[in-house]
């Protein structure tokens, strides 16, 4: 397939990898160019423009950082809709509120193409390796157009209803988890008077009913971030989920909701974020309030 992908952070770059090693014609846009060389340097085509972009490929992939960022990609001046993109299949899997789904959902629609979105869980290796979760939210005709390519990218797929209800369900399910390293900073600062060995102290918190899946499979980075060592490449760092959090929280104030222990928690992150470890890895958060 001709497939173009808007957005070339740690995921998006992670996809369009997956899909030039599957074959497929890959061109890629990002509003920093320099972040689009490595994957010109691995056989996809750059596109100057998002319209260049459109005008390339038959789908679409966009994961952008939030809102602002879908607008300008979309609706700017030679943005992926300013040319004639009839026909064509967008798939939306930036991680930002239902109602900007719907809104651009709507656009789509009036210039005779197609969207579903599909933000998914998991990080840079389940992408690199096809093994992402997808929450996806669309027609059900559309979301059948996009299947095969989506079982490409993800273990697993749920259609969890129309456009919209993939926001809903992404953020719903990293609210857990970034609450969690939050609750684990403070776990920890309860125990550090103990001095034990950081390894010692990550295997017994892995080996409880409370860690979850991250816990175990980032327990090397763990460790060496409390020992004050380098934690290896970026994964996830923490001003993205912190983003996240907002999102989350203004999400649920639209719905009449409250969300108190998410709330602090995002107050957590953005005194981490403002004390300069915003580009951090995000076992940044459990160690800085374990020190504090």
């Amino acid at each position: 397939m001709r497939i173009g992908i808007a957005g070339t952070g740690r995921m998006g770059a992670a996809i369009a990898q997956r899909l030039l090693g599957l074959g497929h014609e890959v061109t890629v846009w990002n509003r920093t160019a320099e972040k689009t060389r490595p994957l010109s340097a691995a056989g996809a085509k750059v596109a100057a423009t998002p319209a260049q972009l459109a005008a390339a490929s038959e789908t679409v992939i966009t994961i952008l950082t939030d809102a602002a960022a879908i607008d300008a990609a979309y609706l700017g001046k030679d943005g992926l809709l300013s040319g004639e993109v009839a026909a064509k299949l967008f798939i939306e899997m930036s991680t930002v509120r239902p109602e900007t789904e719907r809104a651009l959902a709507g656009k789509i629609l009036a210039k005779g193409a197609t969207m579903i979105e599909c933000p998914v869980g998991g990080t840079i290796g389940p992408a690199k390796d096809g093994k992402l979760f997808g929450f996806v939210g669309g027609e059900t005709a559309d979301v059948a157009r996009a299947k095969p390519l989506l079982e490409q990218m993800c273990r697993r797929i749920e259609h969890v209803g129309p456009v919209g209800a993939g926001a809903s369900m992404k953020l719903a399910i990293n609210l857990p988890l970034l609450v969690f390293w939050q609750a684990f900073g403070e776990a920890l600062a309860l125990v550090r008077p103990l001095g034990l060995d950081a390894a010692r102290l990550v295997d017994i918190f892995g080996d409880t009913s409370g860690a979850p899946t991250a816990l175990r499979n980032r327990a090397a980075a763990l460790t060496a971030a409390i020992q004050g060592k380098d934690v290896g490449p970026i994964t996830v760092d923490i001003d993205a989920m912190r983003k996240d959090l907002r999102t989350m929280v203004e999400e649920a104030s639209a719905l009449g909701k409250q969300l108190p222990v998410t709330s602090r928690a995002f107050e957590c992150y953005d005194q981490a974020s403002k004390a300069g470890g915003g580009k951090g890895d995000i076992t940044g958060i459990p160690v800085r309030w374990m020190k504090l």
